[in-house]
């Protein structure tokens, strides 16, 4: 397949488009961009409808059971939008959500805000429960089978929660965390830290093992299909992790002095690997980290790919395009966590 082949379409937005992309029941793919707005886009690429905030939006869209789409915006509030476009509610915050919102089994919501917090929502709209860290939260929440909320901070710790907001622990890296959690199938609990080490933790906080990559990590991990984990680095690098915390490949992208690779990989079934970068490529890796493609946007890639069962990749990119790209897979690994989300609809739960 020609790299002109692999293009099922592209949609032009008015800003950059560093939002991830989740996908509904029904194959509407849903982002937000820079110029404030939350896109929904047909399978085919036509547009279904836009719902405008009031500032940038950087959060990652998740999808709940019923269809309800939330995601956060620089205008200090979460949304949550119905399936036809209207709104339904707002929650106000009392500074910029960058964080990406996770839905629990029961549709509680669990989101971050840059005023430190993490919120519990009900359904409806109303507070939950918040907790005050240290610092500001960029980190994406991640839910455990057991409905555990784990979640980082800049005050570099990655934090435990109890569903009613009771802190379990929690654990201090070195220096920020940014990178959101990702959780396999046994409760262990992945995450980069600004210090460039990727963690795993057992359930109860302690550490399995530490990794080293070359470069600070935003990036969040993935889970593959064999248990491998998947972290991109600020050193350019993709880092492939065995389970034990030995490293079993990397790749490195674009080469430049600024080619970070912060967008979350997105792994298929047989262990392909995407993930986009700072060098404007979305990448196309095999399971022994060998190039199989590479597709070119027109500027930064730190959004996050979500692969559909069809194998068809949608992801963002600074050029200010949405763009769809057949990737000749076969969808998301067998896994608890193959992309940034943990799903298509970005959850972020363990769905075992």
């Amino acid at each position: 397949m020609s790299l002109s082949d692999q293009l099922r379409w592209k949609f032009l937005t008015g800003g950059r488009v560093y939002s991830s992309p989740a996908i509904g029941d029904d194959g509407t793919i849903y982002v937000g961009s820079y110029d404030g707005n939350l896109y929904a886009i047909n399978h085919d690429g036509s547009l279904e409808w836009v719902f405008r905030t009031d500032y940038l939006i950087r959060s990652s869209p998740a999808i709940s059971k019923n269809g309800t789409i939330y995601v956060g915006s620089g205008d200090h509030h979460l949304y949550a939008i119905n399936p036809d476009g209207s709104r339904k509610w707002r929650f106000e915050m009392d500074f910029l959500v960058r964080s990406s919102p996770a839905v629990s089994r029961d549709g509680t919501i669990y989101v971050g805000c840059e005023d430190n917090r993490i919120y519990a929502l009900h359904p409806d709209g109303s507070l939950y429960w918040s907790y005050k860290t240290g610092f500001v939260v960029r980190s994406s929440p991640a839910i455990g089978n057991d409905g555990t909320v784990y979640l980082g901070s800049y005050d570099d710790y990655l934090y435990a929660f109890g569903k009613d907001g009771d802190l379990k622990w929690r654990f201090d890296t070195d220096w920020w965390v940014s990178s959101s959690p990702a959780i396999d199938a046994a409760g262990n609990i992945y995450v980069g830290s600004k210090d460039g080490h990727l963690y795993s933790l057992k359930p109860d906080g302690t550490l399995r093992w530490k990794y080293e990559a070359g470069g600070e990590i935003y990036s969040s991990p993935a889970i593959g299909g064999e248990g491998v984990v998947y972290v991109g680095a600020e050193d350019d690098n993709l880092y492939a992790i065995n389970p034990d915390g030995t490293r079993k490949w990397r790749y490195e992208t674009g080469g430049g002095w600024w080619d970070y690779v912060d967008s979350s990989p997105a792994i298929s079934k047989g262990g392909k690997v995407f993930v986009g970068s700072y060098d404007g490529g979305i990448y196309g890796l095999s399971v022994e980290g060998k190039l199989l493609w590479r597709f070119e946007t027109g500027g930064w890639v730190d959004s996050s790919p979500v692969l559909d069962d069809d194998g068809v990749l949608y992801v963002g990119s600074g050029d200010r395009n949405i763009y769809a790209i057949d990737t000749g897979s076969e969808g998301p690994a067998d896994s608890t966590w193959p992309m940034f989300g943990a799903d298509r609809k970005r959850t972020s739960r363990v769905m075992v």
